[in-house]
């Protein structure tokens, strides 16, 4: 057994003028950022079994962030290593020409920040077009009224609640009111997309996330650096009360 494996280890009250909370399925996506890329397959596979629901994948460019990470080859890696939907977060510029490597590469989800999409509506089809889901995402200081016309177009939209760039940052209190307010556009416009949020996400602050709308929930140090994969993934979808 490798090392990763031994980690795996309400209602509206009757009467109430309030509407219950809908009820949202939770999902889990640990972020390999965090994982330990000596072992990248064991870890995979160790969060998997611990109860994972995705696995998110940060592609970084140097460029629009300052780190440089992964590109389609560890994609396809992990795509080998799990049955999982890849969740790939492209923050790159010109993301358009790296996308059909990104998908031949098995990634479930394609995700593309607004900044670096002056054509967003073009890029989130040729997304789909190569059979892919189409997410977009925005930076913590960008308003969320730019993604907004295009959020029909969109099978995921993500909030991040660091600035992209790093792993293990705090997060910034301000994305909580950002995530309710996507939660809001989304439910008025009787829209099928799914409400990510990444950056800072711990078991102490999901609760919070959830009640403000989120269903996606990444986390890369809160259950990488944790002594128990499965513990942790746990806590996190029992704060978030699913």
């Amino acid at each position: 057994m490798s090392a990763s494996s031994s980690k795996l280890g309400k209602p509206g009250k009757p009467g109430s003028s309030h509407s219950p909370r809908p009820v949202r399925p939770v999902r889990i996506a640990p972020s390999i950022l965090s994982a330990d890329f000596s072992r990248l397959a064991d870890e995979i596979q160790a969060v998997e079994a611990a109860g994972a629901d995705l696995i998110h994948i940060d592609v970084m460019d140097g460029r629009f962030v300052p780190n440089l990470t992964v590109g389609p080859v560890v994609v396809e890696a992990a795509r080998k290593s799990t049955r999982l939907p890849l969740d790939v977060h492209l923050m790159i510029v010109e993301p358009e020409r790296l996308i059909p490597e990104f998908a031949d590469a098995g990634s479930t989800y394609l995700t593309v920040h607004v900044e670096t999409c002056p054509h967003l509506h073009r890029t989130l089809q040729m997304i789909k077009e190569r059979g892919v889901k189409a997410g977009v995402t925005l930076n913590p200081s960008t308003p969320l009224n730019l993604v907004e016309p295009m959020l029909s177009e969109a099978d995921l939209l993500l909030i991040m609640s660091v600035n992209p760039g790093f792993g293990g940052q705090r997060f910034i209190p301000q994305a909580l009111e950002k995530v309710r307010q996507a939660r809001a556009i989304i439910d008025a416009r009787g829209l099928s997309v799914e409400l990510e949020v990444d950056g800072g996400v711990k078991p102490d602050n999901v609760k919070l996330l959830a009640e403000a709308g989120a269903t996606i929930f990444v986390a890369g140090s809160a259950i990488f650096g944790s002594n128990n994969y499965t513990e942790t993934i746990r806590q996190m979808r029992e704060a978030a009360g699913r």
